[in-house]
């Protein structure tokens, strides 16, 4: 294993509840109110469509996509949901902090150190740029046993409901949280900030049409077939745990343009937080565009 690389899940794909449009010739993040499925694969007009997102759009997700049926790898929550206090350099994406309100890791002098973390409220290095920054990764389908599709997010709202739903649900059904049935659900709020209009956030639950007492008997049984199958639900998650600590930072350099992109364009805020955000310097879009365009072909 490559010292100082994170191994995280294989991905598949992406989930969003945003895109990045173009406008006067600036690529630029927008908020939006349903989810999104692609594939890991850009054209011009952005990412493509993977082929869940047109199968899901039926029935109720007819016009609105808003309900994702889903499972998740790991028993662990902390393993599906990563979440930290994250500094991003502006103009490309990189982390320069990363941090749990306790301790953190921080690039300096051309290496990371770990040092004490005071929380974005009481750090003077950041500058008040650092926000939280959630990763999940999820299982869509049975097409791929171990792939995923990752949801990246720095909204308070989906952080933390989804850090308390995975908590619980795996405290209720006995440390069976990678066999429960549960789906992705996107949840609308008002609130002063957002001067009253919908701000959107995801929450996960158990599947509709089941209740609570329903999935963990489900998920008994699901466990009973793996168990009789060999599947060591154990050894994944202490292999996952030693991947991701691995690495001092989650996201590799490709990813870190795409990071830019999404959540550091002041102009588009926080879609979650219902924020309009500050103007970032003109350059910013030009930097990422170069950057993108300069991305080799395979």
């Amino acid at each position: 294993m490559l010292k100082g690389l994170a191994i995280t899940p294989p991905v598949m794909g992406r989930i969003s509840i945003g895109r990045v449009v173009e406008k006067n010739g600036k690529r630029l993040p927008e908020k939006d109110d349903q989810f999104t499925i692609t594939s890991q694969i850009q054209s011009r007009d952005g990412w493509i469509p993977h082929p869940y997102d047109a199968t899901l759009r039926h029935g109720p997700n007819a016009s609105k996509l808003r309900m994702i049926p889903i499972r998740v790898l790991f028993n662990d929550p902390e393993l599906n949901l990563r979440s930290e206090y994250c500094l991003f350099d502006r103009t490309n994406g990189r982390p320069l902090c990363a941090g749990n309100g306790k301790e953190c890791r921080r690039y300096a002098d051309g290496q990371v150190r770990s040092m004490p973390c005071p929380s974005p409220d009481g750090c003077e290095f950041s500058g008040g740029l650092c926000k939280p920054y959630g990763r999940l990764n999820v299982k869509i389908g049975d097409e791929d046993d171990l792939g995923t599709f990752i949801f990246r997010t720095t909204g308070y709202n989906s952080i933390r409901n989804l850090t308390a739903r995975l908590h619980y649900y795996q405290a209720v059904s006995g440390n069976r949280l990678a066999c429960l049935p549960l789906q992705l659900q996107l949840r609308g709020k008002s609130t002063t900030q957002s001067h009253r209009a919908p701000i959107y956030y995801v929450d996960i639950t158990i599947r509709d049409g089941l209740s609570l007492v329903d999935a963990i008997t489900r998920a008994k049984e699901e466990q009973q077939l793996r168990l009789d199958g060999g599947f060591d639900q154990e050894a994944l998650d202490t292999a996952a745990a030693h991947g991701f600590a691995n690495g001092a930072f989650e996201n590799t350099a490709e990813e870190m343009v795409d990071i830019a992109e999404e959540f550091l364009l002041g102009q588009r805020g926080d879609a979650e937080n219902g924020t309009k955000g500050e103007t970032t310097k003109p350059s910013l879009a030009d930097k990422l565009q170069n950057r993108i365009e300069q991305q080799p072909s395979g």
